[in-house]
């Protein structure tokens, strides 16, 4: 091919996508359109292609005839199939689709995209030439919170295969045999059932990737290096080819660099290399951001000792950020090979209070040649979060092409055919975390911004239109909780559902209100909304509120209500409150990783929402809850992680000005539990207070601190 013919044909590839092409996803890398008219899909097909899945994945899809004149040959030939893994051709005419692929996987992928330009009933004479820019590319089911059930890794599992995704790796927190029981073997249903998950992975042309974490408590002996050993095998007798050694979020022993390089070398050696028919092994580290690198000592250990085969996790900057090309250049040259990326988005296990349904986007598209794969780490609702994986999908496909709001509305419409519209408004309104530890934040309610702050500065027809974009998302959330056409998506999304509908009345009652009435009404509203937010019947189970619109939509909404209740309090010579917002109780901190934490409180109960990090407690450092009125204590308790622990700090109870000291006990040596004294029982106060005073750094889990009140 001459060299002006091959500029025409990389011009042509960037190209909007036409007619029928413009059905496939992730989009391919080239597209050359011989002709933008469409012909009728046989109704059967001549089919050839490999024994296996990529043979049941077209007679599946596909009627087929041995007599059909339309004839699908599908065929592996590394020599004439574009010089990349998992590559393939595919060649459209009106008699013929003709697939060839690098590799089993390039001719399930080139199936794939054969299988969505059909889709409609419609071909279309073209030539495609397509690869992937990320050689692993998928997701790790890596969040802390209720793990997904069998029944949405199954739906997950097929929506890779659709989406060229080829890794999925299993190390839910709270799956306790992957972590707490590591040296146990599932029991007999759940290991049938991860046999089960393999053998759809197969199907779908993904590596389903088994990690066990044993850093929690794992002694660096012989016994337990053999128990972590057998449990492999117990796993590779259920299938499974693809391995993970996950040491994150712990601290002590079970973190030094050394003795975990020494492991997975030892496993890599005897396991890995003598299977002969295992993959690479993926190790995360104890450090596993930049934030976190200190001294640079653990990362110069792996560096020095372990295997370069062994692949090693990276979040970037931080435990939740974006990729660009620095960050991947700074983590590659101190671990002396390519960073494979755990992306923590759209995961929400450190705000389970909000949904994150927005675009995905933020990573530079130059980073493909620097990494050795990259995941996503999504939310414990999986049908929810096939709205940021099919971006993921698209992402690490092709990177020049990749648009990130297209693949949004794709999404949508992919995910909830009969209702896209709505479930877009709602999901606009569902994008910012909020403020929380890891200042990670996203654009929410784009068409908002325009008009928020002359809506803010008094301007009637801004307020206006915010009052109706209002309405729109609870009319949008009314047709979400009546459409169950996705039940699975519908049994996710109710709780926000029903929080639209009070911030939506709460919206449109501000926008139009004008009496001490009406502003009574938008304050019940917000007391709703609250209530709302502490009702565990509707809530799912690890769940920590319901919050909707949180960066433009309800600051905005509580500004105007602000601004209109003191231009009546000037006209009438009226002391009107200008809070609408319900919050009995809001936190401060000196600890870096608990400022933005959250603050429950149900029936009695005050809590305050654990930290799924280790958490680095300076000495002197402090939190205090605040209260809205003074409250009779009846008790309080805490756990960190650790036994023992009580003497390093002290809890003071008060009114702000004065202070009163509470003893700190531990009733159960077996427990990390730490409680009170008798003495807080009865005692009124405004404020709990608890500091480190051991006079040195202490680094714990912080799991759980409660409190009741009368």
């Amino acid at each position: 091919m001459t060299k002006s013919v091959l500029s025409l044909v990389a011009f042509l590839g960037t190209l909007p996508l036409t007619a029928q092409v413009s059905n496939v996803s992730p989009t391919p890398q080239q597209v050359v359109n011989s002709s933008d008219i469409l012909f009728d899909a046989p109704q059967k097909w001549n089919i050839t292609a490999p024994k296996g899945f990529v043979h049941d994945a077209l007679t599946k899809a596909l009627a087929t005839d041995a007599k059909s004149k339309f004839k699908l040959i599908v065929k592996i030939d590394p020599k004439k199939a574009p010089k990349h893994t998992e590559g393939y051709t595919l060649n459209i005419t009106r008699k013929r689709a003709t697939i060839v692929a690098a590799d089993i996987n390039g001719a399930f992928y080139g199936a794939q995209t054969l299988l969505a330009i059909a889709k409609d009933g419609k071909l279309q004479e073209c030539q495609i030439t397509d690869y992937p820019d990320v050689p692993f590319r998928g997701v790790v089911e890596g969040f802390y919170g209720t793990p997904w059930s069998k029944e949405a890794r199954l739906s997950q599992l097929e929506f890779y295969g659709k989406h060229k995704m080829n890794v999925y790796i299993f190390g839910p927190k709270d799956d306790p045999y992957h972590r707490e029981k590591w040296r146990l073997p599932y029991p007999e249903e759940e290991a049938r059932g991860l046999k089960e998950l393999v053998d759809k992975a197969h199907e779908n042309g993904v590596q389903f990737y088994w990690a066990i974490h044993p850093g929690g408590d794992i002694k660096w002996n012989t016994e337990d290096r053999d128990a972590l050993i057998s449990k492999l095998e117990k796993m590779y007798e259920l299938g499974i080819r693809s391995f993970a050694v996950f040491f994150d979020d712990i601290w002590g022993e079970g973190a030094n660099a050394l003795k975990q390089a020494e492991l997975l070398n030892y496993v890599d050696q005897h396991f890995v290399q003598a299977k002969k028919d295992v993959s690479p092994l993926i190790l995360c580290p104890t450090i596993y951001n930049k934030a976190w690198n200190g001294d640079g000592s653990y990362l110069a250990g792996l560096k020095e000792k372990l295997n370069k085969s062994v692949h090693v996790m990276w979040t970037g900057n931080t435990v939740v950020h974006d990729i660009d090309v620095p960050s991947m250049q700074w983590v590659n040259e101190r671990i002396g090979s390519k960073a494979y990326i755990w992306w923590n988005f759209a995961v929400s296990d450190y705000v389970r209070d909000h949904l994150l349904l927005g675009p995905t986007y933020g990573n530079s598209l130059d980073i493909a040649p620097l990494l050795s794969g990259f995941v996503s780490n999504p939310m414990e609702h999986a049908e929810a979060s096939k709205l940021s994986l099919y971006g993921v999908g698209e992402y690490t496909w092709n990177m020049k092409a990749y648009d990130p709001m297209k693949a949004w509305e794709r999404a949508i419409a992919e995910i909830l055919p009969s209702n896209p519209k709505a479930l877009q408004t709602f999901a606009s309104y569902n994008e910012d975390p909020g403020p929380n530890t890891h200042g990670y934040r996203r654009e929410e309610s784009r068409e908002l911004k325009p008009i928020a702050q002359r809506a803010i500065n008094g301007d009637a027809t801004a307020i206006a239109t915010l009052g109706q974009k209002a309405v729109e998302l609870g009319q949008a959330a009314t047709l979400l909780l009546a459409d169950n056409s996705n039940p699975a998506l519908h049994k996710e999304l109710r709780p926000w559902l029903l929080q639209a509908q009070l911030v939506a009345q709460y919206g449109y009652t501000v926008a139009n209100m004008t009496t001490p009435m009406e502003f009574e009404v938008a304050r019940a509203l917000q007391k709703q909304m609250y209530d709302l937010s502490s009702d565990r019947s509707i809530q799912h189970a690890t769940q920590t509120g319901i919050k909707v619109g949180t960066s433009v939509l309800m600051p905005t909404l509580n500004q105007v209500f602000a601004n209109k209740v003191k231009a009546y309090n000037t006209a009438n010579g009226t002391d009107i409150s200008l809070i609408a917002e319900y919050n009995p109780f809001r936190m401060e901190a000196t600890v870096g990783q608990l400022v933005n934490q959250g603050i429950n409180f149900e029936g009695n109960k005050v809590s305050v929402r654990p930290v799924l990090e280790v958490v680095t407690w300076a000495p002197d450092a402090s939190f205090t809850i605040t209260g809205d009125k003074l409250r009779t204590l009846r008790g309080l308790s805490f756990d960190f992680g650790a036994p023992g622990i009580e003497s390093n700090f002290k809890l003071e109870v008060g009114d702000g000005n004065t202070w009163k000291t509470i003893s700190l006990l531990q009733y159960n040596s077996k427990s990390n539990t730490i409680n009170t004294g008798k003495e807080i029982n009865g005692v009124q106060a405004t404020h709990v207070r608890l500091t480190n005073v051991s006079g040195k750094q202490l680094q714990l889990h912080f799991r759980d601190f409660n409190f009741s009140v009368e």
